[in-house]
């Protein structure tokens, strides 16, 4: 009884220390399943998960008309896992035939056994991918896997490389708006996990992708492709025609100073950063500050007419061309200027340097130093580019000679986007903005859009004082001037030509034969939209502004208004008859017009009515008028807007020998347009709204080919109608 007794005494203890050895690991069981643990998960990850992290997509930048500029495109990225590679030759046969790696490199990373995970080759296109995949999939091998990534691609090559800039190998913005919006259009990381099984082999091929960032911000340029594309090529053609170093151009919004287009010539492809050198790459337009030459001289007779000391006709005694400053003498840059006594607005339209110290002279030192400042020299713009030069306004006490080369823009320096933002302020009225790129950005996760506002900087000139400036600048290319090689066909345009001697930069003094020219403008005149800036480095073959940069000026500039679409203004060359075929013929048919004025028979037939506004005309009265295409000019009660009209001139606007104002210059008689049974007209060089608004109400079909303006038509100009149909063709 008592061996049973502690047989069963020892049962019971036996089954209360299983009872409570079974509690424990359940207990232990349930901790290690309900409540975390980071060391565990730690070992399940090392264990289950390899895990790489990846760049997400970065945000596009596009132009004003969301033209692609940089965009990130999908690409495949190939790793292995070479534990789970059971037959590494027929492997690396696939990848060698596919990517043209070297077999040896293959081998090293595909029989990396104690790797879970290996990178192959980054960023491969899709027909890569599918040809391995097919590869592995029809000799039915395991181990190899892709991943999404992004690379960045610019779809224009060159085209504003320079302010675009480039990434890095790690998608980092490293030069340019990439460099200086990088934290909006850098994405965030993504982590690529490839799942494992408990014998190490991948669950999920190619692995399971998760976002831990929204994708980058889209940006939006103030830039006009197509405006930049002219720009860069008439850079260009001017490095060549001249035999130049290089040349910059920028053009602003007038109003806002809004960044049009901006380029520097021999630029860079981004797709291929590293094959070009770092000079290459530089915005130059933003980084680089040189002496101007008289491009500068605008902004000190700004000044002083501001002040009141001086007016348009206020005479400036130039002292026939050379003038002595102590032991030195200065004189005119052209050598043929042996002026004695000039106003104001002749000094600017003939750009005498004499004129224009002797200004700086009633001015003072200070208070030419402080409008140099006013107009934003010396201090950087604001524009929201990485590398912005401050230029230079040298301190101290000036000399009388130091005064009298500043005022003429030499001793001092400047970069193209402080020039032609110091011309927009005269343009627009009197204010210093600041210059700006970016038009908006829109985020991607909230899509929400954060637009920029023109900001104002600083009141720089009365209205009163900007325009008379504004009437004087176009003066410069009135047929008198220096920059009458600027003139734009139908446009009033204010300017100043720039010739500027070349710092040598291995030490004092000036390049001998070396020079910048330059011009810096703004059209139309009377309601100024383009501010636009050229500058020549080193041209060989001819130097001054006037006939350097001046027509890179007039080319960029007719682009712009016909692409805007803004009406032409003038009569100039382009407008006038040279025959008078249709007066006669076309006295019957007028329109609110003197019939006996119009029934005569013209006297003379002009070549020119008026050039510009500072031209003057010859008498027009019973003259013919052929081609007038204007919205100022009046047609007996009706109006040309954009109209091929012909008939008689009956009354000019001015007096014979006078000047011609702003606005109406002639008005004519006999409203005849074109029509179906009328010969094709020079269509040329135009924009499509120009053509449509020509032929419009004509009963001609117009079919359009191509984009940009037209190159040619079918059938030719001057050829007659073959049919109701006009065949136009469109090139940029």
């Amino acid at each position: 009884m008592r061996s049973f007794l502690r047989m069963r005494s020892r049962i019971v203890i036996l089954l209360i220390f299983l009872c409570g050895l079974w509690s424990i690991l359940i207990a232990r069981a349930a901790f290690l399943q309900i409540i975390p643990n980071q060391r565990l998960q730690s070992l399940e990850k090392r264990q289950f998960e390899t895990v790489v992290t990846l760049n997400a997509r970065r945000g596009d930048i596009v132009d004003r008309n969301n033209h692609e500029l940089a965009v990130s495109m999908a690409t495949y990225s190939v790793f292995a896992d070479p534990k789970i590679i059971e037959e590494p030759a027929k492997v690396r046969k696939i990848l060698f035939r596919a990517l043209g790696l070297a077999p040896k490199v293959i081998d090293e990373k595909i029989r990396a056994k104690k790797k879970r995970f290996v990178w192959i080759q980054r960023n491969v296109d899709r027909a890569t991918k599918e040809l391995i995949e097919f590869n592995m999939k029809s000799q039915k091998l395991r181990g190899l896997g892709f991943v999404t990534e992004s690379k960045r691609v610019y779809p224009n090559d060159r085209l504003l490389s320079n302010v675009i800039g480039f990434v890095g190998q790690g998608e980092g913005g490293l030069e340019g708006l990439e460099l200086r919006y990088n934290d909006q259009l850098q994405a965030g990381r993504k982590k690529v996990s490839v799942k494992k099984d408990a014998r190490g082999r991948p669950l999920i091929v190619g692995g399971q992708m998760f976002t831990q960032a929204p994708d980058g911000a889209d940006v939006q340029l103030t830039i006009d492709r197509e405006l930049q594309f002219v720009l860069e090529e008439e850079l260009q053609g001017a490095v060549a025609k001249h035999e130049a170093d290089s040349a910059v151009g920028v053009v602003l919004d007038a109003q806002t100073s809004e960044v049009l287009a901006m380029a520097s010539s021999g630029t860079f492809d981004p797709n291929k950063a590293s094959d070009f050198s770092q000079e290459r790459k530089r915005n130059k337009p933003v980084t680089d500050a040189f002496e101007p030459g008289s491009t500068m001289k605008t902004f000190v007779l700004a000044g002083a007419l501001d002040k009141g000391l001086v007016q348009p006709n206020t005479m400036i005694n130039c002292e026939g061309g050379s003038f002595r400053i102590g032991k030195r003498v200065i004189h005119e840059a052209d050598s043929h200027h042996n002026f004695d006594k000039l106003t104001v607005a002749q000094i600017l339209m003939h750009s005498s340097n004499i004129g224009t110290t002797k200004v700086a002279f009633k001015m003072g030192r200070d208070m030419v130093k402080d409008t140099y400042k006013l107009f934003g020299f010396g201090e950087k713009s604001g524009i929201d580019l990485p590398g912005e030069s401050r230029g230079i306004i040298q301190g101290g006490q000036w000399s009388d000679h130091l005064l009298a080369n500043i005022s003429f823009g030499h001793g001092i320096a400047a970069t193209p986007l402080q020039i032609a933002n110091g011309y927009a302020a005269i343009a627009n009225g009197g204010w210093l903005k600041k210059p700006y790129i970016v038009k908006s950005i829109r985020d991607s996760e909230s899509q929400e859009v954060t637009e920029t506002k023109p900001t104002n900087i600083r009141q720089v000139l009365t209205p009163d004082a900007a325009a008379k400036m504004r009437l004087m600048l176009t003066g410069v290319t009135s047929a008198e001037g220096s920059g009458v090689n600027a003139r734009v066909p139908g446009y009033p345009v204010a300017g100043k030509t720039g010739t500027a001697q070349k710092v040598d930069p291995k030490g004092r003094g000036y390049i001998k034969g070396g020079y910048v020219s330059s011009f810096a403008g703004f059209l139309p005149a009377n309601n100024p939209r383009f501010v636009i800036y050229v500058a020549v480095d080193r041209p060989r073959k001819g130097y001054y502004g006037g006939s350097v940069a001046a027509p890179v000026f007039s080319r960029v500039a007719k682009f712009a208004v016909r692409r805007a679409g803004i009406a032409p203004v003038l009569f100039n060359e382009e407008n006038i008859v040279k025959n008078a075929d249709l007066a006669a013929n076309d006295a019957d048919g007028m329109d609110g017009a003197d019939s006996e004025t119009a029934s005569r028979t013209p006297a003379k037939v002009i070549e020119k009515v008026a050039l510009s506004v500072q031209d003057t005309p010859t008498h027009v009265e019973g003259a013919v008028a052929k081609t007038v295409y204007s919205t100022d000019v009046n047609f007996g009660s009706k109006t040309a807007f954009g109209k091929t009209n012909s008939g008689v001139v009956t009354a000019a606007a001015g007096a014979a020998g006078s000047k011609l104002p702003i606005g109406p210059a002639v008005q004519a008689a006999t409203v005849k347009l074109l029509d179906a049974n009328s010969s094709v007209p020079d269509l040329e060089g135009l924009t499509l709204r120009e053509v449509l608004t020509r032929i419009s109400g004509t009963g001609v079909n117009v079919r359009v080919h191509g984009e940009g303006i037209v190159s040619k038509t079918i059938p030719a100009a001057g050829s007659a109608f073959a049919s109701k149909e006009l065949n136009i063709y469109l090139t940029h």
